[in-house]
């Protein structure tokens, strides 16, 4: 018990930044994290020992974002919910990214933070989510091509009109 409550403490970093990135809503993303660390508690027994970790709980904490989503409004996103830059840089691109962030369905937001913020490679994203790999990646596609809209300030039809098929 002692072990695997310890290897909990260590996600919650990573737990927090996920949930901040889904929820925009520090309050609700700590709300999020602490029932997903309630849940794993409860539920440890259906822990593979030898599974992912990090992607058991992104899943958890994913499924309760997605249940209750529709209960939230998702508020505005203001300076005080930009984290601090890692490196030095423009807060108003990252004001903008933010919003743009916010602005995109749930599903291709976690596919962005997930591989994005994350780093997890396109199949953990497939497995934390429950979707086929070609559905990360089309998803993937869509969101950047959408986030790219939305900070470039384009029309969709403006932005398509410029697009080319490369296979």
């Amino acid at each position: 018990m002692a072990d695997f409550a310890d290897e909990l403490a260590l996600q919650i970093p990573r737990l927090r930044r996920y949930a901040r990135a889904l929820t925009h809503d520090v309050s609700w993303a700590d709300d999020l994290v602490q029932d997903t660390l309630e849940r794993a508690l409860q539920r440890r027994w259906l822990f593979r020992i030898n599974s992912n970790l990090t992607a058991w709980l992104f899943t958890m904490l994913y499924r309760l974002y997605l249940n209750e989503a529709p209960r939230r409004q998702i508020a505005a996103v203001s300076l005080e919910d930009v984290p601090e830059p890692a490196t030095p840089g423009d807060l108003g691109q990252q004001l903008d990214l933010q919003r743009a962030l916010a602005r995109l369905s749930p599903e291709h937001r976690a596919v962005i933070v997930l591989v994005g913020l994350e780093q997890m490679r396109y199949q953990e994203v497939a497995d934390v989510l429950n979707v086929p790999l070609g559905t990360v990646m089309s998803r993937l596609a869509r969101a950047r091509s959408h986030l790219r809209e939305l900070l470039s300030g384009q029309s969709a039809h403006a932005a398509s009109a410029h697009l080319t098929r490369v296979k």
